[in-house]
């Protein structure tokens, strides 16, 4: 209270004072208002009150400046007055807006005009500030965010430029395996296969190429149904002992699209291979009819255990007959892996092989016409097999029981058991002779020196069996110690030179051929059978002659 009078004694007019103090406390009361609302700023803001103080003296004369720390002591002694604090709520806003004018426009209030001079710049200065501050933010996040997205987006052209590279570079469908005939299947031949080995992965690939499943795995019957104890007469002849077969590698998947079959289908289709549906038996095994559940016929050959083929082996020669294709060579159906069992699946030809009907007991005479026939027919399957399988493929065991007659009495090579795929060069040396004794050639039989002209050699003896109607090596006649080779070739000699084919040909015609088509297949015959392979002509030239 003491420091109140000193003020307004300082000032000349002292009478008006004491008037005005009646009336100031209500106009006193606005600015304490405005103060009782600031003292949460002011607490707050401590820092922009003391600059505001050199920012006021510009305006205002220095006189002004030294009521301006007074004025905080009649801001307590005003919140003293109850009504003060209680009618100022309601005032403050339409009030607001009129004191801060005032004390502005008043240049002389000192008291009233100091505490409205600092509310006024207070606000004014951290909103100018503030805006400041917010757009320099926002610039910056401006700029910020449009620098990422230029570097996300750099990014990600990066790695789609790389993942694109890695898949061209990564990316590979090998060729589709090569079609496959519908069925096939040779019998009544004895025959074993020997292939050289072949990688063919991808890959499945694909392996794409599209895959087969895998052959399944059966367990192996209780008993496995005891072979034939008979032989027949035209069975084959195997040169050396092999040890068992290896059991099959797990996973192993031939690379084409033939079918898989277990060893008890095949041993429902021919009856457990009974005797009864067993077609024909030698050195390699067995073949059996059989019937598969949707009513297709099929021969079924047995590679005896022990052969000498191993897993490797069947799958190359599985692989390669898959490729054959022509009307004049048996058709694969499919094969079995069954522990060391392995079986071939072909197509059922229904009327026999040209043994059956060349040299049956109680079979009626083959018309020339017919032999003609199936002598064609037999040198397009073989010419087909050397000059346009590629590799060229040398069968090895051409004969009158692996030459099939559908009931058209269309030939069918079949029995690809001995097949042999020939290298780049034009000779292979086996270290194992195969084959049927009667049929093999000279230069194969004394070194195993084989070229597609061993073929040759033998379908030359099919030629003799055709002509002469003899077998090849005659079992039943005593009398005759010479093979049907080497008894023909003076006959051939002379059938060429002199046109007489009466001592040559099948008595069972009674002459009843064409002497010019028996002149053409006489010297096909002779060509065949020279002792030079390189003289011996190609089976191409020989569907010519």
């Amino acid at each position: 209270m003491s420091s109140a009078p000193s003020p307004g004694t300082s000032s000349p007019p002292s009478p008006p004072s004491n008037s005005t103090t009646t009336t100031p406390p209500p106009a006193s009361a606005p600015p304490p208002t405005t103060p009782s609302s600031p003292p949460p700023p002011p607490s707050t803001s401590p820092p922009p009150s003391s600059p505001s103080i050199p920012s006021a003296p510009p305006p205002s004369p220095p006189g002004s400046s030294p009521p301006l720390p007074q004025p905080a002591p009649p801001a307590p002694t005003t919140p003293g007055s109850p009504p003060a604090p209680i009618t100022p709520p309601r005032n403050p806003p339409p009030s607001s807006p009129g004191p801060p004018s005032n004390p502005s426009s008043r240049g002389g209030g000192g008291g009233g005009g100091s505490p409205g001079t600092p509310s006024s710049p207070s606000p004014s200065t951290p909103s100018s500030s503030s805006d400041g501050l917010s757009t320099g933010v926002v610039v910056g996040i401006a700029i910020g965010g449009v620098a990422l997205l230029v570097i996300v987006t750099l990014i990600c052209l990066l790695c789609k430029k790389k993942r694109r590279r890695d898949e061209e570079d990564a990316y590979y469908v090998p060729p589709p395996p090569p079609p496959g005939p519908k069925a096939g299947g040779p019998y009544g031949g004895h025959q074993q296969q020997q292939w050289r080995q072949q990688n063919a992965t991808p890959p499945s690939d694909h392996v794409v190429t599209s895959l087969p499943p895998p052959p399944p795995k059966a367990p192996s019957p209780p008993r496995q149904p005891p072979p034939p104890p008979f032989m027949s007469s035209s069975g084959g002849s195997d040169y050396s002992d092999r040890p068992p077969l290896p059991p099959p590698s797990p996973g192993l998947v031939l690379g084409f699209s033939k079918s898989t079959f277990t060893y008890e289908e095949l041993a429902r289709a021919t009856n457990g291979f009974s005797e009864a549906n067993l077609l024909g038996q030698g050195g390699f095994g067995y073949v059996h009819k059989g019937v598969l559940p949707g009513g297709k016929e099929v021969a079924v050959k047995q590679l005896k255990v022990g052969s000498g083929q191993g897993e490797r082996e069947f799958q190359a020669e599985v692989e390669i007959i898959s490729r054959v294709h022509h009307r004049h060579l048996v058709s694969l159906v499919g094969y079995c892996i069954a522990g060391a069992k392995r079986l071939l699946v072909y197509e059922f030809v229904p009327n026999n092989n040209l043994e059956f009907h060349l040299h049956g007991e109680g079979r009626p005479t083959m018309e020339w016409s017919t032999r003609l026939k199936i002598a064609l027919g037999s040198a397009k399957g073989l010419s087909y097999l050397h000059e346009d399988c590629n590799p060229k493929i040398i069968h090895r065991d051409i004969k009158a029981a692996n030459i099939l007659i559908d009931f058209k009495f269309e030939a069918k090579v079949a029995d690809f058991g001995l097949a042999k795929i020939a290298s780049d060069t034009n000779t292979h040396v086996s270290t194992r002779v195969m084959g049927t004794f009667g049929y093999l050639a000279p230069e194969y039989a004394a070194s195993g020196k084989l070229t597609e002209k061993s073929d040759v050699f033998s379908f030359g003896i099919v030629l003799l069996e055709l002509i002469t109607g003899r077998r090849p090596v005659d079992a039943n006649n005593v009398y005759v110690d010479d093979s049907l080779v080497d008894w023909a070739r003076p006959l051939l000699n002379r059938a060429s030179e002199q046109g007489d084919f009466e001592g040559l040909a099948d008595a069972k015609m009674n002459s009843e051929y064409d002497r010019e088509e028996m002149a053409r297949m006489v010297a096909c015959a002779a060509a065949c059978v020279r002792h030079s392979a390189r003289r011996r002509p190609r089976m191409s030239q020989v569907i010519l002659l």
